[in-house]
């Protein structure tokens, strides 16, 4: 996968020189910033200086909820009319994911969260059937809360206190945070951390990034460095990592970038003066050999911490610094807040990329982006089920408005829903309500969405496939893969194979990952075996109705495998069937690309909303599948 950070470089470097400028012409530097940058003084967010709580551990805080008392909360009988519950349809056939949540980690959990996010959406919705709104126009109030860029200037404060920045509705890819500021005060050390929501009984919230710069080293060195990590009430602290760090040698990447840069506490050079009238070569400033480190006490800086599909990045002054991988159940649509303490004369603060949703009274081809009714008594050609997370408003969107158009899925021969599970935050459960009753495509989970969790997406839209509809073939999807629907039904038409068919880029030939590290660890207990049946990978997979169906009986009988790797966990269901006597066809589509894009494609991954309609445009305009960007 490739990303481009040039427009994150360009303009940090832009606003470096900005600040830098100001500061030599004012040297407060204050009121040439806040008059020369907009404030967005219409937001709702607060900007707040205080002093941080101690970490406490109240006796019997938390309290042990019943698996009993979890399952009634969520599968109630709700007051909730015929067009809702085309939202929830396969909501109830899920009920039994409770008693099936071993191998799955922190399953459990997820469901008890989901009750209280589901009891509270259905508050809400209630209120407002009811009338119990305010005279405000709901939809501009929720628009406001779910701004796609925010700023804050004149983030000064007392030493020592913490600036808080509110972030309503979590952070998605492409999401990216800017900090302007100058390191001061005796020590210079300063930190800037990413919370989310404090689970209930917990008196502080988990940390999902604590990016700690500090100055004068700590305990284990004295030279500048930098620590990442994350804290959670459960598990404290986890495993730290420093940059530089003590063992370069395992500097992992994160979406193709390092963990930690290498420039980071190298050794610098001392600048050369050339003295051309002399002939001869001086050293500026009687300058001496140091070590690179990218703050200063002092000196002004532009960091940006950018969300990627692995983990965040750090660019300061335009360099990238470092990357910090994302650790289970701490995920950045779970961010809810920002903050920033320490030795810090903070400028500023600004917020872009944030997911904010689309105001369906401002859409003027509404109808076309609505899914096509479903008929009861025609099998579909085609069911597609799309992975999405609650506040991937604009990715959703993308889908509609690109190969969802497809002549085939606007006739109805081929149908299309997103998997989503709850958030943690209210505000997006009532936006992702109204999305889902607006546009008919969206299917409810009953837990909240953890990465580790999505196997149960993959059974949900078997369960979809065979049981709310029929359909021919199942297909499962992401909302960053751009799917050729034509070419996808060529293809099932030409092989011929309507029975035991697992069809895409099929890997034969794959191991666990039995690095704790890696995103994809698989440990001995979860998989004791040297290598993984076939499976087929993620971003566009089709399985016959046979295997769906089976899979959903698999399920209800108990009998059905859970592991979290969900494209993996096809694999293994569908080599348990083959033993089990069923006749398996594996029909590897090369046109399936898992990293990006090349032409020619079938299935494209790793497409934001952007190139999503750009591929669709090429397609329209030639009927050719051309890449956008850096096409190969």
């Amino acid at each position: 996968m490739k990303k481009s950070y040039g427009g994150i470089v360009a303009a940090s470097l832009f606003m470096l020189l900005v600040l830098r400028y100001g500061i030599l012409n004012y040297p407060t530097g204050d009121s040439f910033l806040t008059n020369a940058l907009y404030t967005n003084t219409s937001n709702p967010l607060e900007w707040l200086n205080t002093v941080p709580p101690a970490v406490q551990n109240p006796e019997n805080a938390s309290q042990v909820i019943s698996a009993e008392i979890i399952v009634f909360s969520l599968f109630a009988q709700r007051n909730v009319s015929n067009e809702e519950q085309q939202t929830l349809q396969t909501w109830n056939l899920l009920k039994h994911l409770i008693n099936q949540a071993q191998g799955l980690p922190h399953a459990v959990d997820a469901i008890k969260e989901a009750g209280g996010a589901w009891n509270s959406l259905m508050a809400s919705v209630e209120e407002q059937r009811l009338g119990y709104t305010n005279e405000s126009s709901p939809g501009k109030a929720k628009e406001k809360q779910c701004p796609y860029f925010l700023n804050k200037m004149n983030g000064t404060g007392i030493d020592n206190n913490v600036h808080k920045l509110r972030v309503p509705c979590g952070l998605t890819q492409g999401s990216s945070i800017t900090v302007i500021g100058i390191p001061n005060g005796l020590v210079g050390n300063f930190r800037i951390e990413l919370t989310g929501e404090p689970l209930p009984g917990e008196p502080d919230p988990p940390v999902i990034l604590h990016y700690n710069v500090r100055l004068n080293g700590d305990k284990l060195t004295e030279d500048p460095v930098i620590v990442q990590n994350t804290w959670t009430v459960a598990h404290d602290w986890g495993e730290e990592e420093r940059c530089p760090s003590p063992t370069p040698e395992k500097n992992n990447k994160v979406d193709e970038l390092d963990q930690c840069n290498k420039i980071v506490g190298k050794t610098e050079e001392p600048r050369i003066r050339s003295n051309v009238s002399r002939q001869s070569s001086t050293v500026q400033d009687g300058s001496k050999s140091r070590r690179y480190f990218p703050f200063k006490q002092g000196y002004p800086f532009v960091a940006t911490l950018r969300v990627g599909s692995e983990g965040i990045q750090m660019t300061v002054d335009g360099k990238h610094l470092t990357s910090f991988a994302f650790r289970e159940t701490l995920e950045p649509w779970l961010v809810s807040e920002l903050r920033i303490s320490g030795d810090l004369k903070l400028i500023s603060v600004l917020a872009s990329g944030l997911p904010s949703s689309e105001d369906s009274e401002h859409i003027i081809n509404l109808e076309e982006l609505k899914s096509a009714p479903l008929s009861p008594h025609r099998r579909l050609d085609l069911f597609i089920g799309v992975f999405s997370t609650a506040n991937n408003f604009k990715r959703r969107m993308a889908v509609r408005r690109t190969w969802m158009q497809y002549a085939a899925v606007r006739s109805g021969a081929v149908s299309v829903r997103f998997f989503v599970g709850l958030h943690k935050n209210q505000i997006v459960n009532e936006e992702l309500w109204n999305e889902a009753q607006t546009y008919g495509d969206i299917q409810l989970m009953p837990f909240v969405d953890y990465y580790g969790l999505i196997t149960w997406k993959t059974l949900a839209i078997c369960i979809f496939g065979t049981e709310v509809v029929s359909a021919k073939f199942v297909m499962k999807t992401d909302d960053d893969a751009f799917v050729r629907v034509d070419e996808v039904l060529a293809s099932l038409n030409r092989i011929k194979v309507t029975r035991g068919l697992l069809y895409g880029l099929i890997n034969s030939d794959s191991r666990p990952h039995r690095n704790p590290d890696s995103k994809w660890y698989i440990s001995p207990e979860e998989w004791p075996e040297q290598t993984y049946p076939p499976w087929a990978h993620g971003p566009g997979y089709v399985v016959s109705n046979d295997i769906a169906k089976a899979v959903s009986a698999r399920y209800k009988k108990g009998s059905l495998k859970m592991f979290k790797l969900e494209d993996v966990a096809m694999g293994i269901w569908i080599a348990d069937m083959k033993k089990e006597g069923l006749n398996v066809q594996y029909v590897k589509e090369e046109k399936v690309y898992n990293e990006g894009c090349k032409d020619g494609y079938v299935v494209a991954h790793y497409q934001g909303p952007r190139e999503m309609l750009c591929l669709w445009q090429k397609i329209q305009e030639g009927q050719v599948a051309k890449c956008c960007g850096g096409d190969r």
